[in-house]
C-alpha cells in the first residue's frame, strides 16, 4: 500500500481516485477546488481531505492530478499553495490533465 495524493476530483478524477482505494487498497489524501466534491469523495471512499494541493502532496509517495487545462494545472502545482511546494524529494508526480506539451515541459523543469 502506497501513500497517495489526488488533486482534482471532477468527472474523471473522482472515479480514478476511487479506483486507487477500492481496487488498489491505497491510502489517499484528496484535494479539489470545490470542497463539496472532495467531501463527497471522502464520504464515499473514506480517504483524507486536504485544504490545499500542497497539504495533499505533503508526505505522499505519488501525487496524481486531473484538472481542466494548463492554467488550472499551473495553479495546483506551482501556485502559492501548489503541490510542488510540499512534494517530497523522490516522490512521483503523475498528471492526467489534457494539457499542452508546453506546460508539461515547464512542470518537468520545475520538478527537477
Amino acid at each position: 500500500m502506497s501513500k497517495l495524493a489526488f488533486v482534482g476530483l471532477g468527472v474523471m478524477g473522482f472515479p480514478m481516485a476511487g479506483h486507487l482505494v477500492t481496487k488498489g487498497g491505497h491510502e489517499i489524501t484528496v484535494y479539489n477546488r470545490t470542497r463539496a466534491k472532495a467531501e463527497a469523495w471522502v464520504g464515499k471512499y473514506k480517504g483524507r481531505l486536504a485544504d490545499t494541493p500542497a497539504k495533499a502532496a505533503e508526505g505522499a509517495e505519488i501525487v496524481f492530478s486531473c484538472v481542466g487545462d494548463d492554467p488550472d494545472l499551473r495553479e495546483v502545482t506551482l501556485g502559492a499553495n501548489g503541490a510542488f511546494q510540499k512534494i517530497a524529494k523522490g516522490a512521483i508526480f503523475v498528471d492526467h490533465t489534457t494539457a499542452s506539451a508546453k506546460v508539461a515541459r515547464e512542470l518537468a523543469g520545475e520538478a527537477k
